[in-house]
């Protein structure tokens, strides 16, 4: 299945279906031969004790692409944020991504999965082209967030 989001709107609303790439292991060289240099929206997991996997971060890429963008995102000796570095020198982390090249579809989605995720600490916006936003998620490996 390609890593893409597909849109479609209907009477004001709009609905997306993000089919995204398979979950690997952050591994930067294995990131720079097989993520693609393109815009798109990406999440990280990390595998605790119990084999869980836990989301931890989602974001967009823009400038620079997905493969910019998580090489830096999942390299300790890069990530700033202090909980964020823990993490990846504590547990394995892995990722996924889709391909997407509006930054305003970008801008929804990540509203979309904030409003789910946290709903009373939403510090992302959206376009404001639409009244509602519909989601669903499909992924070869079954990991379904929301």
């Amino acid at each position: 299945m390609e890593s893409i989001v597909i849109k479609k709107v209907k009477d004001g609303s709009v609905y997306f279906t993000i089919q995204w790439s398979r979950l690997r292991k952050a591994d930067k060289y294995e990131i720079i031969r097989n993520v693609p240099s393109v815009p798109g929206i990406y999440e990280l997991y990390y595998e605790d004790r119990k084999k869980k996997l836990n989301l931890f971060f989602f974001a967009r890429a823009w400038y620079g692409g997905l493969r910019n963008a998580l090489r830096e995102e999942t390299d300790p000796e890069i990530v700033k944020d202090a909980p964020r570095k823990k993490i990846l020198n504590t547990y394995d982390c892995y990722y996924r991504y889709s391909q997407l090249h509006s930054f305003g579809d970008m801008s929804d989605i990540l509203y979309f999965f904030e409003s789910t995720y946290s709903p009373h600490n939403i510090q992302k916006e959206h376009s404001g082209r639409y009244e509602n936003i519909f989601l669903e998620e499909k992924s070869d490996d079954k990991i379904v967030t929301i």
